[in-house]
């Protein structure tokens, strides 16, 4: 696993050791944010990595000018290797990590000023998070307007086509992974 692109080209990220988390591959990652490059200017955004496991997703979008990421993740250990990465790209300055339940994160009371503009959501394919991750984001103050969602997930268990104002506007699988795009509408 490593960053794709960006000032951190090339930089090897830590995965944890055992099958607790299941990382983006490099091949989704980079359909991913060739795809996500089409409709952002990376720089200046703020991003929210939502089950960050590694991190690897909310780095890369540091890596190519993101402002800001803050990282979810319910996984001490994992959190350790998290912790890691962000040291290991430097990105300590421009992150903050939460360990916590993302559900919990999401509900509880939004920080003044934090309207996210890209959010990673990355839960155990097997989860019943996705829906209640979804319909969390809606509330008041964590997006700003027309935020783009990406939630990862099964091919075999799509999403709906809206949760609130988030709507579906794109859907791509690749292989086992499925990659479906939400934009903040109203």
């Amino acid at each position: 696993m490593r960053v794709i692109s960006g000032i951190c080209r090339g930089k090897k990220l830590f995965s944890p050791p055992d099958l607790s988390t299941r990382p983006t591959s490099d091949r989704v990652k980079e359909a991913l944010f060739n795809i996500l490059c089409s409709r952002i200017d990376f720089s200046d955004i703020r991003v929210l990595d939502v089950c960050a496991g590694s991190g690897a997703l909310g780095i890369e979008a540091l890596s190519r000018g993101a402002r800001y990421c803050c990282f979810i993740e319910c996984n001490q250990s994992v959190m350790a290797i998290l912790l890691k990465n962000i040291k290991v790209t430097n990105f300590q300055d421009r992150s903050e990590t939460l360990l916590t339940d993302a559900v919990r994160a999401l509900q509880g009371s939004p920080r003044s000023g934090t309207h996210y503009d890209l959010v990673f959501l990355d839960p155990p394919y097997a989860s019943e998070m996705y829906p209640h991750l979804l319909e969390a984001l809606n509330a008041p103050g964590i997006l700003a307007p027309h935020s783009i969602v990406v939630a990862e997930c099964s091919v075999r268990n799509p999403l709906q086509d809206s949760y609130g104002n988030l709507m579906r506007y794109d859907r791509r699988v690749y292989g086992e992974t499925a990659l479906e795009f939400f934009i903040l509408e109203g």
